[in-house]
């Protein structure tokens, strides 16, 4: 059905006069009959008689009427979902436990207005074809692995550098450590069994292990953070890496270590991607809050991958 047609129905069922419709609608007298011959046309029925004080609804226009405001309510409301400012921002984070998310936090409280959807894609790979599709606003990944290359209007910033921290249990050699070089974790193992072939955080910890000497392991299912601290608790030989930032609880008689690793620190580093096209206002506020909040940092102290070091970008090459 042709709302505009509709639109025009509504108009003439209000003013009761063809020409009035037409001065409301900025369109001319022709026009208006032009829309409501059509609209008759396809009910098959008869909607206004013409009278000498103008239109009046005939009785199958009388009974169409309040069904016609109902289209065009919800079409505005069709619209008004999408229109920019008014849906909520929809942004993926790596996890609700990492560093993104409570960036997005700190946004919200500065920008309580606005309102956010948080979601959490499978990998880069995924989160970048969003992103590139308008299914999600933006994302924070660390990008790009080796060989991959963003689609064109697909943009990437660094946002966050999300610095790491050992965590052992008490029995392990290096819980006595008041910090600790990733040097020294050479021939050791780091238990990860999250780490799944082909994602961006797997290609981080596989080039961070080849660059210091240890083996990152990934045997045995992943039950989440709470099975994998009562792994490294009991462990007097596996560690793990957690984000200095990463919130846990665990019970007292675990006695897990959460050690510094310093000279260089390793940082997982988070970009910021989204679309060159996308005009959400609440996008600049969040791109424009992140520049303003991140730290300076020398890059001398840190360790990012070589793919990862400062891969900013706006022309859709990483």
């Amino acid at each position: 059905m042709d709302l505009n047609a509709v639109r025009t129905f509504a108009a003439v069922a209000d003013t009761g006069q063809f020409r009035h419709a037409a001065v409301d609608l900025s369109i001319t007298q022709q026009a208006v009959s032009k829309r409501i011959a059509a609209l008759e046309k396809d009910l098959g029925v008869r909607l206004f008689v013409r009278t000498a004080h103008g239109a009046q609804l005939t009785i199958d226009g009388q009974v169409f009427l309040p069904h016609a405001r109902a289209l065009l309510q919800a079409e505005e409301r069709a619209a008004a979902s999408v229109r920019p400012g008014t849906r909520a921002l929809r942004v993926d984070v790596i996890g609700r436990r990492a560093a993104p998310a409570g960036l997005l936090r700190d946004f919200h409280r500065a920008h309580p207005d606005v309102e956010l959807e948080v979601v959490t894609l499978f990998d880069a790979d995924a989160a970048v074809a969003a992103v590139h599709s308008g299914t999600i606003d933006a994302s924070f990944r660390a990008v790009t692995p080796p060989g991959q290359r963003l689609p064109d209007g697909v943009n990437a910033t660094r946002a966050f550098d999300e610095p790491l921290q050992l965590v052992t249990g008490a029995a392990h050699e290096f819980a006595p450590a008041r910090a600790v070089t990733p040097a020294q974790l050479a021939g050791h193992r780091i238990w990860m069994p999250g780490n799944v072939p082909g994602t961006e955080w797997t290609a981080y910890y596989d080039d961070l292990a080849a660059a210091f000497g240890f083996t990152i392991e990934v045997t045995g299912p992943n039950f989440g953070p709470d099975a994998l601290l009562d792994t490294i608790a009991d462990s007097s030989t596996l560690a793990t890496f957690l984000s200095e930032q990463t919130p846990l609880v665990w019970p007292v008689g675990y006695d897990l270590r959460r050690i510094p690793l310093r000279d260089p620190t390793p940082v997982y580093p988070h970009s910021l991607l989204w679309h060159a096209d996308n005009q959400h206002p609440a996008l600049t506020a969040l791109r424009n809050h992140l520049a303003s909040a991140r730290p300076d940092r020398d890059d001398a102290d840190v360790w990012v991958p070589r793919w990862a070091q400062r891969s900013d970008s706006s022309d859709g090459a990483s």
